[in-house]
Formats: C-alpha cells, sequence, structure tokens
C-alpha cells in the first residue's frame, strides 16, 4: 500500500480532533489533513461512554466550541446531545470525508532528515502507514480499553452483575434491582441519580467524600439572550459570563478554602435538611478544587437522597461476598449490581510509541512548552484541556495558537520546531494541579510542567488568551530550523 503524505495528521475524532479539523480548515485553509480515529464512530468520550445519565460536568457554553453556538435550552447536557453536537459540527464544516476510522495509532517516528512524521496504524489487522509534516494529538487522557478498577478481596466470589461504566452493557435490565456504586466523583454522583427511579434501591459506597455543587440544568440568562440578540453574539456573551464566573469561584477557593468549604457545605445542608450527617459524607479531609468539584444539575442527587431512594455509605471494603459487600465496620451491602465507578487510567498520546530520529521518547521525562508541545519533539502539540473549567476553552485556544505557528512557520521557510531543554536548574512536576486519585496513580507517566515562562502551564484562560492569541511565536526556548 502506498505511503500517502499529508500537512497535518491529527489522531482522534472526538471533540478536540473535529475541533482541531474545524480551526484548521478556517486558520490555514491551505494545509491538507486527515483524522485518525481507532474506533468506528465520531465523538470520543461522548461516543465510549453510555452508562445511565451520563452527562458533561461543564456548561455547554464553555464546553462548546467558539466556532459553534450551542442551542439547545439545557446547558448542563446529556451524552447524546453531545455527541450530535460534535457529529453536527463535522458534517457542517465537511470534516467527515478527512475521518479514517478504525486507524489505531501504534507508532509516531519523526524523521529529522526529511522533516516528517511517520505515523503507523492498525486497520483491520493490516499497518497502515501515513505521512506528515505536523502531528495534533487529540486522543484525549485517558485510555479506553481499560478504566480503573482495583483488586478487591473477594471479588471473584461475587454471583451478581459486576460492572465498570466504561463498558455498560447496552441490555443491561436494573428495574427493582439493588445496587451498589463504588465511587465518589462524577461518574458515581452521576449514575447513581439516573439509575435511582427504576431501581429497588441505589447505594453510594464511598472511601472519603468528594465536594459537590448543585446548579440549574438550564442558564435561564443564555436563554434569554438568545432570544433578543443574534446568536453568535449571545453564545460569546454567554461563554464570557461563565468563564468569570468559573475564574472567580476557583480563585476564591484557592484563596479562601475554608469560606469555600463552608458555603459547599452550607448549600447541601439546605437540600438534605438539618439532620443528614453531613460531617461524615458530604465533608472531605481536602480543600475545594484540590480535586475537581462534581456538579450536580437541578439537585437531582440530593432530591433521590430525600426521597429515599438512595443513599450514601462512607466505609472501606473488606471483602466481596456472594450476595454483596462487606464492610470495615462489619455492615454487610447486599446488591444485584454492583457499578465500580473506580475512575480512569490516564494516557499520553493515546498510548502509541513515540521515536525521533530512531530514538524511543519516554513523555514523562519531557518538559511541557505552554503546555501543549513537548521538549526535544519536533512538529507535534498535544491537546490537553483545562482540570478546573471547561476542556474545549482550552482546546480552542491551543489548536489557534497551533495554526499561528504553522503560518509562521510558512512565512519564515521553517520546515521544523521544537522546545528546546529547558535549563535542567527549573524546577519541575507531573502536569496537573488536582490530587485526584486518576492523577496520583500516573505521575510516573505524565509529562513535566515548569515553574517559569513558557514552561509554566497555569489553568488560567484569562491569562492563556493573552498568552496563545497575542504572544509571541519565536521565543527563546523554541528552536526552528529550515
Amino acid at each position: 500500500m502506498a505511503t500517502r503524505n499529508f500537512d497535518v495528521l491529527i489522531i482522534g475524532a472526538g471533540l478536540s480532533g473535529i475541533g482541531a479539523a474545524v480551526h484548521l480548515r478556517q486558520n490555514c485553509p491551505n494545509k491538507t489533513f486527515a483524522i485518525l480515529e481507532g474506533r468506528e464512530a465520531i465523538g470520543g468520550t461522548w461516543d465510549l461512554f453510555r452508562y445511565p445519565g451520563i452527562r458533561s460536568d461543564s456548561d455547554m457554553h464553555t464546553l462548546g466550541y467558539n466556532f459553534k453556538p450551542w442551542k439547545n435550552p439545557k446547558a448542563i447536557a446529556d451524552g447524546p446531545s453531545i455527541r450530535a453536537y460534535v457529529q453536527e459540527a463535522a458534517a457542517e464544516y465537511n470534516i467527515v470525508q478527512h475521518i479514517h476510522f478504525k486507524h489505531l495509532v501504534r507508532r509516531l517516528s519523526w524523521s529529522s532528515k526529511d522533516a516528517m512524521w511517520t505515523v503507523e496504524s492498525d486497520h483491520d489487522g493490516q499497518c497502515v502507514v501515513l505521512t506528515a509534516r505536523y502531528v495534533l494529538m487529540c486522543a484525549g487522557y485517558y485510555r479506553y480499553s481499560a478504566g480503573y478498577t482495583p483488586e478487591f478481596t473477594g471479588s471473584s466470589n461475587y454471583q451478581g452483575k459486576l460492572i465498570h461504566p466504561q463498558f455498560w452493557p447496552e441490555d443491561l435490565d436494573y428495574t427493582g434491582k439493588r445496587i451498589v456504586v463504588i465511587g465518589s466523583g462524577a461518574t458515581a454522583v452521576t449514575i447513581v441519580p439516573a439509575m435511582a427511579d427504576k431501581a429497588a434501591h441505589v447505594t453510594m459506597l464511598q472511601r472519603s467524600p468528594t465536594y459537590m455543587v448543585s446548579l440549574p440544568a438550564v442558564d435561564s440568562t443564555a436563554n434569554w439572550l438568545r432570544s433578543v440578540l443574534p446568536l453568535s453574539l449571545a453564545y460569546k456573551l454567554t461563554r464570557w459570563k461563565n468563564i468569570m464566573w468559573q475564574l472567580f469561584l476557583f480563585n476564591f477557593a484557592r484563596l479562601f478554602p475554608e469560606r469555600a468549604k463552608n458555603n459547599l457545605l452550607k448549600m447541601i445542608r439546605q437540600s438534605l435538611g438539618p439532620d443528614y450527617d453531613l460531617e461524615t459524607n458530604f465533608t472531605p479531609r481536602y480543600k475545594p478544587w484540590d480535586e475537581r468539584l462534581c456538579l450536580v444539575p437541578d439537585n437531582d442527587f440530593f432530591n433521590a437522597i430525600k426521597a429515599k431512594k438512595v443513599s450514601v455509605v462512607t466505609d472501606q471494603i473488606n471483602t466481596f461476598t456472594k450476595t454483596g459487600i462487606k464492610l470495615q465496620s462489619g455492615k454487610e451491602l447486599e446488591a444485584d449490581i454492583i457499578v465500580t465507578a473506580t475512575g480512569l487510567e490516564l494516557q499520553f498520546i493515546g498510548g502509541a510509541e513515540l521515536l525521533v530520529d530512531g530514538k524511543p521518547i519516554d513523555i514523562a521525562k519531557t518538559v511541557l512548552y505552554k503546555g501543549t508541545m513537548f521538549s526535544g519533539v519536533p512538529n507535534l502539540a498535544s491537546v490537553f484541556g483545562y482540570t478546573n473549567a471547561s476542556w474545549t476553552l482550552r482546546a480552542d485556544l491551543l489548536l489557534e495558537y497551533f495554526c499561528r505557528l504553522v503560518n509562521f512557520m510558512d512565512k519564515h521557510g521553517y520546515k521544523q520546531v521544537k522546545p528546546k531543554e529547558p535549563n535542567p536548574s527549573m524546577p519541575v512536576k507531573p502536569l496537573g494541579n488536582l490530587t485526584s486519585g486518576y492523577f496520583k496513580r500516573a505521575m510516573d507517566r505524565l509529562p513535566r510542567e515548569g515553574s517559569v515562562g513558557s514552561w509554566r502551564n497555569p489553568q488560567n484562560y484569562a491569562f492563556d488568551v493573552f498568552r496563545f492569541h497575542f504572544g509571541i511565536i519565536e521565543d527563546e526556548n523554541l528552536k526552528f530550523e529550515n
């Protein structure tokens, strides 16, 4: 099979990958590109996850693209609506014809001599080879092939159904069943109220609580603006309103953690009443925003607790039994179905092997330049969104910067660019500003981020707007060659 060449290869056809293709179309219209997608569908996360209640944990006016207004009245949208939005964007901008489905990327090899990437992918058992001047990694941040499930003592003894949300059975009937959901993160907080109406009872079993905040699923201000203003203007105003509110809440929590904690707990107290044991079940040991807040739209989770359809148990698992789970406290939870909402496995560059001039690159030993390029790796950018705000806010900025970089290189006749190795005396740390379990488990696999200049990776949209839109391209930490 003949090798095909493109200017840009995009890895992944999810929210970021489709966005990348549109940004290229708009800002680098003369560049050829293709998207390699390992699965058979557009949508990434929003196509993979099919568990009950699947939804965004960010409002769609900020999780949506900057080039495509969100029109749905519900700002906290369900998974099928988000998947349809991404598919609609791909159709509107004629992106679908550029997608190579069932092409799972295995190896990316850079040749400095040719100033070219060679990308090898598996397609129906055959190796397909494509080449490109640039690679845009839009493969997300977690492993699609398996989620994270701890080793539970006695799990093989359990005779009911044991399910991880990442692989939800399409034909699962849980009507009248007793269900235990292990976990306290966004997935658990979504699944529990969604299953409560049909199940006999749902128990959320957590080792420790998570901070939660309830917001309306419908943004009345956004809907009003859309009724009186042109759609594009209403979307931009709503987007900035929500961005500034997110920035305020995050920075307030960082500056005044105790006040933020008290405010969050006060809202939950108002929902659950004065007699509920908030200290045990809803008071985390960490500060707000050390881990991502869990969103509860329209109080659905708390309403299910008040209706006695849902209960929260804070305890440690001793062992699985034939009929459920025995806890360290001695209590037993009987369950027909156990859902292990225990998290994701972080993964960079889609798990592919990365080589530069024949030398394998260990991502964990690289330092991120502006949060998107790896030190010593030419002509490759990776899209990783915010941990404290909507993913797409940062994805849009990174992709616009990538287009600026490509146009700058064309203008000056450069063929390759790579971040230099940073000063070894600069303090570095693993990517991310959260203490969540999935970050802790992946520390030895994550790229580093620095503490000064272009090596910083602040989770601040306002800062990034200036850096990516108006910052200089040719700085001292980049090496350009022709």
